[in-house]
């Protein structure tokens, strides 16, 4: 039941987001909606919507309204063709796109004198947060925190759940939208996709086999799901990051909740409250948990 509310009935008031877009290496863009503290501040907070979100989503403005009235200013990125217009390329997002996410960073830290950066990640976006965190790469000293909130860790282990009987009418929702997105590229890409292809997605794992996977150079959709996953990747982060799974999310498969790896990682926090089902943490006051809990994260780290 809060999952459902939280999608379609919550709003947020009070945000007042700015536009930037940003030029991204391979010529595409990025959409970036900024709010701000009311007093300058040297925090930002980058906040990472989940499928077929936007900017706008509440579960992002509640976010951001929060960490503004906490002396934090936030970034609210739209991934590429999720801020209201086409993006230009074949490709667009994915669970696994960490080489957007770290465009944002550098574009960031270039622009502004921020002392301290965070990223809180929702559903796909916390996937995608903590693949960042512990993939490798030359972090900026400037990130401080990492919060991942109802994070399909495992992605082959969230589609099968998604796909099963339970989840149906999100699981057709959610594909009516990625289709209807994809439309326009059989006219622009006709030789990347034919209608055939198209006609034949009829789940979301079709959609990653014919789409997702082939557009962002994999084999099929258990390559993505497998090299995109952040399972693999916790047990090297060294950033403080707080994951919240709630044990009611009927989106997660029992390897999304990675017991193993926080034990074993000092900087690696899993919460799993009892109640919240996906990205739905209500609480007093229109400020849920999860956006409580991320703001006492970050000041404590």
């Amino acid at each position: 039941m809060s999952t459902v509310f939280s999608g379609l009935a919550r709003t947020v008031q009070g945000v007042d987001q700015t536009r930037e877009r940003i030029t991204l290496p391979d010529g595409d863009f990025l959409d970036l909606d900024w709010s701000y503290a009311t007093e300058k501040s040297n925090k930002v907070i980058i906040l990472l919507h989940g499928l077929e979100g936007n900017a706008q989503r509440p579960y992002i403005t509640g976010a951001a309204k929060l960490f503004n009235e906490n002396g934090t200013d936030a970034c609210a990125l739209n991934f590429r063709g999720c801020s209201g217009e086409p993006n230009k390329l074949y490709r667009s997002y994915h669970s696994g796109a960490t080489e957007d996410l770290d465009e944002v960073v550098k574009h960031i830290l270039t622009k502004n004198q921020y002392a301290e950066i965070y990223i809180k990640g929702i559903s796909l976006g916390a996937n995608m947060a903590l693949k960042y965190a512990g993939e490798g790469r030359m972090l900026p000293n400037q990130l401080k925190a990492v919060i991942a909130i109802s994070s399909p860790c495992d992605l082959k282990g969230s589609c099968d759940e998604l796909l099963s009987l339970k989840n149906r009418h999100y699981a057709i929702r959610f594909l009516q939208h990625l289709k209807d997105k994809l439309k326009p590229k059989l006219l622009q890409f006709p030789h990347d996709l034919s209608l055939n292809d198209f006609k034949s997605i009829k789940t979301l794992k079709d959609f990653d086999d014919v789409y997702t996977s082939k557009a962002h150079g994999f084999t099929n959709a258990y390559d993505y799901y497998d090299k995109a996953s952040s399972l693999q990747y916790l047990s090297n982060i060294k950033v403080p990051s707080l994951i919240i799974n709630a044990l009611n999310d009927s989106f997660l498969s029992a390897s999304c909740y990675p017991v193993k790896e926080a034990k074993q990682n000092p900087n690696l926090y899993l919460e799993m409250p009892k109640y919240g089902g996906h990205v739905g943490f209500i609480d007093k006051r229109n400020v849920y948990y999860n956006e409580k809990r991320a703001v006492e994260f970050v000041a404590n780290k």
